[in-house]
């Protein structure tokens, strides 16, 4: 099964390399600059007009506000586009492949989606069912593909790092940090930072296609 992994396009979806195409097209949060709803119909009107996907996925990340602030408005706004799968705590399962995604990550400058590291943002880590196997977090679990240029201090979420260490999904894919974009792998789990734009919101880093 062919994937193509997107991230923190922040508004300039449009920008990007064209898409190779496959069979699953996943973004890992960050569509918006601060989650405005024309930002909102504007990346799904792009993102369901691509054709050479069989399925299209995505989760929120911390500038996408509609979506927290907004459930019950996202929810009419995503009923418009029922070939688009939004996962928020939840799972899809395509083949037999199962996909969850969460858009939660420790707290940032109070953004969007922000939890308390340790106990509390581990409650959302928990809801993560032990048999996925591709998980999508806007956020990096610790120490992996989670440090900004020039600066040696890892900014993931230890708790989350402990949940994919315990479940071993076949792949990790996240975003947030846009200098942490790369791939890395465990022995036992694919980790894609899939970021498109560098620090300084400029697209940068292509597309991830990965084959499972």
């Amino acid at each position: 099964m062919k994937f193509t992994f997107i991230s923190d396009t922040h508004c300039k979806h449009k920008q990007l390399p064209k898409l190779d195409g496959g069979d699953i097209l996943i973004h890992c949060g960050d569509i918006s600059s601060r989650g405005y709803e024309h930002e909102i119909y504007n990346f799904l009107k792009w993102f369901n007009n691509i054709e050479n996907y069989k399925t299209k996925i995505f989760i929120a990340g911390n500038h996408d506000w509609f979506f927290q602030d907004n459930p019950n408005k996202s929810k009419l706004i995503l009923s418009e586009y029922p070939n688009i799968s939004y996962l928020q705590d939840s799972f899809i399962i395509v083949d037999n492949i199962k996909i969850y995604g969460s858009p939660w990550q420790p707290e940032f400058c109070n953004w969007a989606f922000n939890v308390q590291r340790g106990d509390k943002i581990k409650e959302y880590w928990d809801k993560i069912p032990t048999d996925t196997d591709v998980l999508i977090t806007h956020g990096p679990p610790f120490g992996i593909l989670d440090k900004v240029i020039g600066k040696n201090i890892s900014l993931g979420c230890e708790e989350l790092l402990k949940k994919v260490k315990e479940i071993k999904p076949k792949v990790h894919a996240f975003g947030h940090i846009h200098s942490g974009y790369g791939i890395f792998y465990d022995g036992n789990t694919q980790f894609i930072n899939a970021s498109n734009l560098s620090e300084s919101y400029f697209v940068t880093y292509n597309p991830v296609n990965y084959e499972l």
